[in-house]
């Protein structure tokens, strides 16, 4: 391990490190563009120049090409390094249009930053600029060429990191372009990170654009809700509208990145069309009369089809606060059916977590031969396809069981199991689907020691809602329906087709999308979405996270009226603001009914989850 010396500030590092990340390690920031720590060096921008004043290598040197090694005295402060960055930020800025007033990047532009810090105020340049045509890169991204500082980044992700193939850079020296062919959607699914590690304004994101300054937002670190693995975000509102989402960092979970569908998923949040007001027989009404008037048709439903005639249904989007609740909810009025699921063929793989061989999408990248099977990573968990084509650029074996699919990276297609050699892999992992073909998959994963197994659930909270549905004797509502006996159900946030509505009587939807479900209800109780609430999730692989309210529910500013003001009159809550968590709605019911008081759902084993840091790698749950 390397041991140097770095503005008077000994350090130990590991070996590969650079000196640009020996640095860092002992909070030391050097300037940097091309760097990315998910992306490596490249040595484009040659801004974070350092005086090596003693050791091996001497002089001014560039930090994040310059492994660290033994005997090295760094100077970050040194006058002639210094000199060397002012020049290096004042070259980049001869061609920049100098747009910050106007630029949707200011107040979070790297490049706006070390300007400022670097000393740069005055332009002595007075040749004529070079320009660019823009392209049109498809809904969601940006393009402005000419704030560019060719740092490579964009590309090294698209095409290195994302194995995208149709972006790319093109032209040479001072006619470096960085864009398609032509115009056109950008066929990624993982583009939107584009315009998280472009350092300058080049790729904003097109559905907020010019919505407000970074000064501006309500943050909050939060979780994706967009399928079973829990990337880590940070949704991004301004007056009650959710303007966009970036990813935020998380090791364990996604790295840096994020997957498109998890970036541009603010539209049913901002839909004005979805449940905002308690609606009985489709007139809206004060909380107190809808939750009297669902209290008084349970008890009408009961009473004349006799106990247990109506079902509790939960879902895998519903976060851990509301499903742990369902039960409690189900015996105080003796419903029939407890329901997590909605079909029978929903056997989920709960039973490895607590044997440390499930995987995350971190294993997944670090692995040296991944088996996919029976599954579609891209379509089902993106990000999971961007885990398994990291292992590949490492050289991981990847094989795929099943019918042809498209990943990012190649693979091997095998017919069965048998064919895949596990024996010389230090770190295989098997990737499935959570539903069907568990069965066969026992003896493979017993008769490997070293393998581990990452499964793709179909919601946020899936893995909540399977070990619960076990522990409370759920059944799935397609069984709990073909019984006959369900004349009335309650859905909390599940997405039921039509076909298991037919043939009921009374139905009530407590939910924040307008669903089919909510269409069809007699009662609807608005709930908050996840951006509106603080909650829990339990990703795939058993890991709990937290997530932070960002904003108050309520009606856009920009959906109030078509001129987009605030409706003129005074009033001390927010238009369409009665949403409440389903956890809050589930024990005023519960109370109603007669049955305890609730402040807090998660309690018992549950109650370590409340102290959980939001910004943390979350926890396993078998480690609780």
């Amino acid at each position: 391990m390397p041991k140097l010396i770095i503005d008077d500030i000994p350090v130990e590092v590991l070996d590969g490190m650079t000196v640009l990340e020996a640095a860092h390690s002992i909070d030391i920031p050097i300037p940097h563009f091309c760097w990315h720590p998910a992306l490596g060096k490249a040595g484009a921008c040659r801004v974070c120049a350092v005086k090596m004043l003693d050791g091996p290598v001497k002089g001014i040197q560039m930090s994040c090409m310059l492994p660290a090694q033994d005997g090295m005295v760094v100077s970050t402060t040194d006058p002639e390094a210094q000199e060397m960055r002012r020049h290096v930020i004042e070259w980049m800025m001869i061609n920049h249009p100098h747009d910050c007033p106007v630029c949707d990047e200011g107040g979070e532009c790297q490049l706006q930053d070390l300007t400022i810090s670097g000393g740069h105020g005055v332009r002595r340049y007075a040749g004529k600029k070079r320009t660019h045509v823009n392209q049109d890169l498809g809904p969601y991204v940006t393009h402005e060429m000419n704030r560019c500082i060719q740092c490579y980044r964009c590309v090294r992700f698209y095409q290195e990191y994302a194995g995208g193939t149709d972006f790319g850079v093109m032209g040479s020296a001072g006619r470096v372009y960085f864009g398609r062919f032509q115009d056109g959607p950008l066929e990624s699914p993982f583009s939107g990170n584009l315009v998280d590690i472009c350092p300058t304004g080049v790729f904003t994101d097109k559905t907020a654009r010019f919505r407000a300054r970074y000064w501006d937002y309500d943050m909050a670190p939060s979780v994706c809700p967009g399928c079973s693995l829990g990337c880590n975000t940070t949704p991004v509102a301004r007056y009650r509208e959710l303007l966009k989402i970036v990813a935020r960092r998380n090791d364990a979970v996604n790295g840096w990145f994020i997957c498109d569908r998890g970036r541009f998923f603010n539209t049913e949040v901002n839909a004005p069309q979805r449940p905002r007001a308690p609606l009985v027989d489709g007139g809206e009404t004060g909380w107190d009369e809808a939750l009297e008037a669902l209290l008084l048709c349970i008890s009408e439903v009961t009473e004349c089809y006799g106990p247990g005639s109506i079902a509790i249904v939960g879902s895998s989007r519903l976060a851990l606060e509301g499903a742990v609740l369902l039960p409690l909810l189900a015996r105080s009025h003796f419903a029939g059916a407890l329901c997590y699921s909605l079909r029978t063929d929903e056997a989920v793989r709960t039973d490895f977590s607590a044997t440390g061989r499930v995987a995350s999408q971190q294993d997944v990248r670090q692995s040296d031969c991944i088996v996919i099977y029976g599954c579609d990573p891209l379509q089902e968990a993106p990000m999971m396809a961007l885990a398994v084509r990291q292992a590949w650029r490492n050289g991981a074996r990847v094989h795929l069981i099943g019918d042809k699919v498209n990943l990012p990276c190649e693979y091997i297609q095998v017919d069965s199991l048998s064919e895949v050699s596990f024996a010389a892999a230090k770190a295989p992992v098997l990737i499935c689907s959570a539903y069907g073909n568990s069965d066969s998959l026992s003896d493979i994963i017993e008769q490997h020691d070293t393998l581990k197994l990452a499964t793709l659930f179909s919601g946020p909270n899936s893995y909540a809602a399977a070990l619960l549905s076990q522990e409370h004797g759920a059944v799935s509502l397609e069984q709990a329906v073909a019984d006959g006996c369900i004349k009335g159900i309650i859905s909390i946030e599940a997405d039921i087709p039509a076909g298991l509505l037919e043939g009921i009587p009374f139905v009530a939807a407590l939910d924040w999308r307008m669903t089919s479900v909510v269409s069809r209800a007699q009662i609807v109780l608005p709930t908050t979405s996840w951006i509106e609430m603080d909650g829990t999730y339990i990703n795939a692989e058993g890991r709990a996270q937290r997530f932070k309210k960002v904003m108050n529910p309520g009606l856009p500013i920009r959906g109030l009226d078509p001129a987009g003001h605030p409706p003129h009159c005074h009033r001390s809550d927010a238009p369409g603001g009665m949403p409440l968590p389903a956890w809050e709605i589930i024990a005023k019911l519960i109370g109603g009914m007669g049955g305890e008081h609730i402040a807090e759902p998660l309690s018992g084993k549950w109650a370590r989850l409340t102290r959980l840091d939001p910004e943390s790698q979350g926890v396993k749950i078998c480690d609780l």
